[in-house]
């Protein structure tokens, strides 16, 4: 069983010149938090937050990160402190369908997914505004500019590699967000009925001629074949052997005469 990795940090908080305004809403947050723990007593909010499985809970203490807390049940100051939850578990993202030019002009439509997960709660919830999308829009731009450097033969057969090269460019942004990507895969490539139609007619006749290649290819082995051994029963030997086998053949039938010439 894989445990979930310890994002617990303890950060440094500065002494604010605001100290006794900071110290008389502190005391009073943690008089109303005291209250408020009291079961049945609603006027006053629970300064208990409960951290899930698979979350990291971050505590901003008067809009400042102070601390990063593990899955759990904590206590925050209901007045000067905020907590904001983390998603750490892996992520799955389709990315949106978009039609793409091939290098030989070729219009293609594409559909991929993106698997990701968070590396750094403090960078991917305070310096990046919204991860996914990043992590979206930065894919579709390396898809449009990679499938767009290759033919269309090549978008076909070389799928893998073109998500791996995808996958290898995002990593380096995504990096710096906080993200880690686990992997980058296309599910289908489309392109327009008329197009199929020609492909599809296109193999079809390339088919027809590596069979017709095969046929005649055959028929020429077959014909050197009769050649040699036409050769071979034209020589004395093959007739003296000839000749011996319709001697035995006749002598084995009853009142059969043979003559030599």
């Amino acid at each position: 069983m894989r445990i979930q990795e310890s994002f617990a940090k303890q950060g440094d908080l500065p002494r604010s010149e605001h100290s006794a305004y900071e110290g008389l809403l502190t005391g009073l947050g943690d008089i109303i938090g005291g209250l408020g723990s009291i079961p049945g007593v609603f006027c006053c909010p629970n300064p208990y937050k409960t951290v899930q499985q698979g979350e990291v809970g971050l505590i901003s203490r008067f809009g400042k990160w102070y601390r990063s807390v593990d899955p759990g049940l904590w206590r925050v100051n209901v007045i000067t402190e905020k907590m904001k939850m983390v998603d750490i578990k892996i992520q799955v993202d389709d990315i949106p369908r978009q039609s793409i030019m091939t290098k030989d002009n070729v219009m293609v439509i594409i559909d991929s997914v993106l698997y990701w997960h968070v590396t750094d709660p403090y960078t991917t919830a305070f310096l990046v505004s919204n991860v996914r999308t990043a992590l979206i829009e930065r894919t579709q731009t390396t898809l449009r500019q990679i499938l767009g450097q290759r033919v269309l033969q090549e978008c076909i057969e070389n799928r893998e590699t073109i998500a791996h090269e995808v996958q290898n460019i995002i990593e380096v942004p995504a990096e710096q967000w906080g993200v880690r990507v686990e992997s980058m895969l296309i599910k289908d490539l489309q392109f327009s009925p008329e197009l199929q139609e020609t492909l599809s007619a296109a193999a079809k006749q390339k088919r027809i001629g590596e069979s017709k290649v095969i046929a005649a290819q055959a028929e020429v082995n077959a014909a050197k074949l009769m050649r040699e051994a036409s050769d071979i029963l034209n020589t004395p030997a093959a007739m003296q052997i000839r000749y011996l086998e319709t001697l035995t053949s006749m002598a084995s039938k009853a009142g059969s005469k043979v003559s030599k010439r």
